[in-house]
């Protein structure tokens, strides 16, 4: 867990969540998976249990199903989880947070209390092949007719779309206008007639990641998400908070694994290489400027200013810090490459993915030199 983590202006309440959170984790051990249960249904299971405790949507308004605290009361509980390696935390923050912003009030009321419950289960259709995720290289069309639209397109690593009801896909509206005009976000019904879903298989054995046709699939006026063009901020918000590590509990995850490396560079001083020692070194230093950029982050969104391309930099942090870690763990302990206690072998290989999801690092790099540095592009 992160030291002092929270301390820009805490509420005073917040110990107090965190211990009430303790003491449900110990009357709630956490859930085993299941032989054979995929991870999706495990990880829903788990999202469940968290949510009759009402550990859901903390920072969400207490009409639409959440507890109607703040961004911090949400972001204590990811770092509690993070902390004790829970498996995995409900990743739906970012979407609750798209639809608060953007949604009607109808769409409000009527999706948030079931996404939040775990009744409704969503993936986001972001991501196309030749493409990747640069939203502005996107082809998917949604043309417009009298009160719904026909879609084309297609989507690709969507993750466990095949276990999901409802999609947030973007598509482009207009294709006259920029990408920051011309996209906008829609709910999407996965058994609509011309949608089709494939699963990936990919080298390690898993199904994680999906492709996902869109075949002149109906969408109608009203599951349109905020106006025609909104697409585009919406996808700012939903990635401000998968980027943020604060939010999806890494920083108590990666906290621990940094105070293990530091514990081993003290212990066996004079048998770490001076090398390695220095590598133990530079995964402290990533770790603590990382801290600092998420708490940063945190306290502008408690300020009400609005998700930009900053992200990107959060991104790149975090990529930088996990696989850093990881590589430098792997080296320190090796036994765990194959003997017991290998889990850190598999946080290693998952690592390596973090350069390409949630938007690649060439992508967070322009982004950042385009949006933020205001470079010009190369001829």
């Amino acid at each position: 867990m992160t030291d002092t983590p929270l301390d820009f202006g805490d509420p005073a309440d917040l110990d107090q969540l965190r211990g009430r959170f303790r003491a449900w984790l110990a009357d709630h051990p956490l859930p085993q998976r299941q032989p054979d249960e995929p991870v999706p249904v495990f990880l829903r299971r788990w999202h469940r249990l968290l949510h009759s405790g009402g550990w859901v949507g903390l920072d969400v308004p207490r009409q639409y199903g959440g507890q109607g605290l703040t961004a911090l009361h949400q972001v204590a509980i990811s770092d509690e989880l993070g902390a004790c390696r829970a498996p995995g935390i409900p990743r739906i923050g970012y979407l609750a947070h798209a639809l608060l912003e953007f949604g009607s009030e109808e769409q409000r009321g009527r999706l948030l209390p079931r996404m939040l419950a775990g009744e409704d289960v969503w993936c986001q259709g972001f991501s196309e092949p030749g493409a990747g995720s640069d939203l502005a290289g996107m082809t998917t069309f949604a043309e417009r007719h009298e009160g719904h639209y026909t879609v084309r397109g297609q989507k690709l690593w969507t993750s466990y779309a095949q276990y999901s009801g409802l999609c947030l896909l973007l598509a482009r509206t207009d294709r006259s206008l920029p990408p920051h005009k011309s996209i906008s976000a829609f709910i999407l019904p996965l058994d609509r007639p011309g949608v089709t879903v494939r699963p990936l298989r990919a080298a390690n054995g898993d199904d994680e990641f999906c492709e996902l046709f869109l075949d002149d699939v109906r969408i109608e006026d009203a599951e349109r998400i905020g106006a025609e063009g909104d697409g585009w901020p919406l996808a700012m918000t939903t990635v401000s908070y998968e980027r943020n590590a604060l939010d999806t509990g890494h920083i108590s995850t990666y906290g621990l694994l940094v105070e293990r490396l530091r514990r081993s560079a003290h212990d066996r001083r004079g048998e770490l290489p001076d090398g390695l020692l220095s590598e133990i070194g530079r995964c402290v230093v990533d770790y603590e400027v990382l801290v600092a950029h998420a708490r940063r982050r945190t306290a502008e969104r408690r300020g009400g200013q609005v998700a930009g391309p900053e992200s990107s930099v959060d991104k790149l942090l975090m990529t930088r810090t996990e696989q850093r870690l990881y590589e430098t763990a792997l080296k320190v302990f090796p036994e765990e490459v194959f003997g017991e206690g290998g889990g850190l072998f598999g946080d290693y290989l998952y690592s390596r993915a973090a350069s390409v999801y949630g938007g690649t690092s060439q992508i967070q790099r322009n982004i950042i030199a385009k949006r933020i540095l205001r470079l010009p592009s190369g001829g």
